[in-house]
């Protein structure tokens, strides 16, 4: 699949790039990208939840009330669950959401996602650039002239460049991330996906194996 190269004014430079069938150009396995952007989600708990139970909740152990004559139900404590300020039943405990997957699974996501966006023709492929400096603005005037300004979208990167991670982090409709750090649900979740050249061998060698 042979995509045009385009400079950050958005206009096409002249080269074409083609686009290995082993990463863009798969039968796509849905169940695949299921558990991987599964996997992905449950990894981003935090699992800190917890509340208070019986036990834990500072208070007097001193019996409420005598035990029989009241004409009310017995009570022996004022952390009993039943009572305001006491503490909870089955309540929340801090968990480890974490799940594994096999890495073969997670390739075949990935590839899969991508070959889903090619198909979609939602592919941008960037010749690399940089700014000299971080600056929101400079970012925002490349995705007006990709026309992705209204669009939520991923730039895929060869190697780190903290300029143009700083110029993206304010604005919530985009992301910046570097070839290692691409996943399935980061592809899916991204309107259109524009994969600068310093990326595009990094992505198929990652992803072809």
């Amino acid at each position: 699949m042979e995509v045009a190269v385009l400079n950050i004014n958005g206009k096409e430079t002249g080269r074409k790039v083609t686009l290995s069938d082993a990463v863009f150009g798969i039968e796509p396995n849905n169940h695949a990208v299921y558990l991987d952007v599964k996997q992905y989600l449950a990894n981003q708990r935090q699992g800190t939840h917890k509340s208070k139970e019986r036990n834990e909740v500072a208070g007097s152990t001193r019996k409420i009330k005598k035990q029989k004559g009241t004409g009310t139900a017995r009570a022996g404590s004022v952390k009993s669950p039943v009572f305001v300020g006491g503490g909870r039943i089955f309540g929340p405990r801090p968990k480890d959401y974490t799940q594994k997957l096999n890495k073969n699974v997670k390739r075949l996501a990935r590839k899969s996602a991508l070959t889903l966006k090619a198909k979609e023709q939602s592919i941008v492929v960037l010749e690399d650039f940089s700014f000299e400096q971080p600056k929101t603005k400079d970012f925002v005037n490349v995705l007006k002239a990709l026309g992705l300004d209204a669009k939520k979208s991923l730039f895929v990167l060869g190697d780190s460049n903290n300029n143009v991670y700083l110029s993206s982090r304010n604005l919530k409709a985009s992301e910046v991330v570097t070839t290692s750090e691409l996943n399935t649900y980061k592809i899916l979740n991204a309107n259109n996906v524009v994969l600068l050249e310093g990326a595009l061998e990094g992505i198929e060698s990652n992803l072809s194996k």
